[in-house]
């Protein structure tokens, strides 16, 4: 017999503890009754219980980004390193959140550890913020008895991966804005612009120079189907998100092509190596395996390429091959890296020196970065300097050829 699951709610509460402290928080019920009776088992007395309010709208909260929990990750680690306890710590991070929806988070995993779950049981209940690669580092930091420096090392983490995620969208944007504008600019010139011309050029009785007629005829036909065009951009738009989120083998054909284009693949490239660099640099350095680090490696690299390359390191070092040596045989990673890891296996300070890797390749995005975005800036001009002065170039040609006949 299938067992019948029971919806539970959010409520708010305020109450005293043993100490006859005050407190408050948020915590999941089926109602207030059952909600009350959860909290004297937790050795609270409840003053007040109520359901939170839902509207229609979905609340209106503000999305809860990566970088909030980066934020909150730190901001537990400053309290617990100045010895304040973890649930005390919940509160005081909760009350100084401006977000909602991350303030009732914090306080509803508050709830779960004060019930007397582990922190990491009660983070893996909340899978949409919490992976697990950060719930495995906060259960090595509880199980070690350190908890306070493995949180500032996710922290240090999350805040470098944040960053760096940051920097290339930059980088990605930056020419995709330039395609836009200049698609933005032309057609309204084709639109708005030419039919003028084209009305005065009527008059002149005679055939139109070879580059002004292609022109015109462009004009005319963005003029009449302009609809189709917006049509086509926005379902091409439509069916590279979907076939991205649902086609596998697609999304790693654009894996291997961003790889392949001039600047933006070195971009891809050295940020994929910052990652597979950090992520592993951490973990090690929490006491995980390396071969299971390399398993929560695999997925942070943000790359098909990376991916595949990290798997086969993983079988490599699981059958006794020296991850030096399983680096270079990938032949996607550059020699700088495999020698830094060669010097960390050799000098126990296998850690150190992936950090070391991390932060010079997270330098080389920063510069490759600036260096394409100030690249960017006279390539926009030109580009639009060409559409511009092309159509512009295209309206006055018949009138200079006809100034000349004169």
């Amino acid at each position: 017999m299938a067992t019948k699951t029971v919806k539970k709610f959010p409520f708010n509460w305020e109450g005293t503890d043993r100490k006859g402290n005050k407190s408050k928080g948020v915590i999941n019920g089926p109602n207030a009754a059952l909600v009350k009776a959860q909290l004297r088992k937790q050795g609270i007395t409840p003053s007040r219980v109520k359901k939170q309010a839902v509207s229609l709208g979905g609340g209106g909260k503000k999305k809860i980004t990566p970088f909030d929990i980066a934020i909150f990750t730190r901001q537990l680690a400053t309290m617990m390193k100045a010895g304040v306890p973890l649930i005390q710590s919940f509160d005081i991070v909760a009350d100084g959140l401006d977000n909602p929806a991350l303030r009732d988070l914090v306080l509803d995993v508050k709830g779960e550890v004060a019930a007397g779950n582990n922190f990491a049981g009660a983070l893996r209940k909340h899978p949409r913020y919490f992976d697990d690669l950060f719930c495995n580092l906060v259960d090595s930091g509880e199980k070690s008895g350190a908890l306070e420096t493995m949180l500032e090392r996710v922290a240090t983490y999350m805040e470098k991966t944040e960053a760096l995620k940051k920097k290339v969208k930059k980088a990605m944007s930056y020419p995709i804005a330039v395609v836009c504008v200049a698609f933005i600019v032309t057609t309204i010139l084709l639109i708005k612009v030419v039919p003028q011309f084209q009305a005065m050029f009527d008059g002149f009785g005679a055939d139109l120079p070879a580059f002004t007629q292609f022109v015109v005829n462009i004009s005319d036909w963005m003029q009449e189907y302009w609809f189709i065009v917006i049509i086509t951009i926005v379902a091409g738009v439509f069916i590279f998100k979907e076939a991205k989120t649902r086609s596998e083998a697609f999304r790693n054909s654009v894996d291997r092509l961003l790889l392949k284009l001039p600047v933006v693949g070195d971009i891809v490239d050295k940020s994929s190596i910052a990652r597979f660099a950090r992520v592993l640099s951490t973990t090690f350095a929490a006491g995980v395996p390396l071969v299971d680090a390399l398993d929560s490696v695999a997925g942070a690299t943000g790359n098909i390429v990376y991916r595949d390359a990290v798997v086969k390191i993983r079988d490599d070092v699981a059958s006794g091959t020296q991850l030096q040596f399983s680096m270079k045989s990938t032949g996607v990673f550059p020699s700088m890296a495999v020698q830094m890891v060669a010097i960390g296996e050799e000098s126990g300070a296998l850690d150190t020196m992936l950090d070391k890797v991390a932060s010079h390749f997270e330098d080389d995005v920063d510069n490759l970065v600036d260096g394409m975005t100030s690249l960017m800036e006279p390539i926009i001009m030109s580009i639009l300097g060409v559409l511009v002065g092309g159509l512009i170039v295209a309206m006055y040609l018949p009138i200079f050829q006809m100034g000349s006949v004169i």
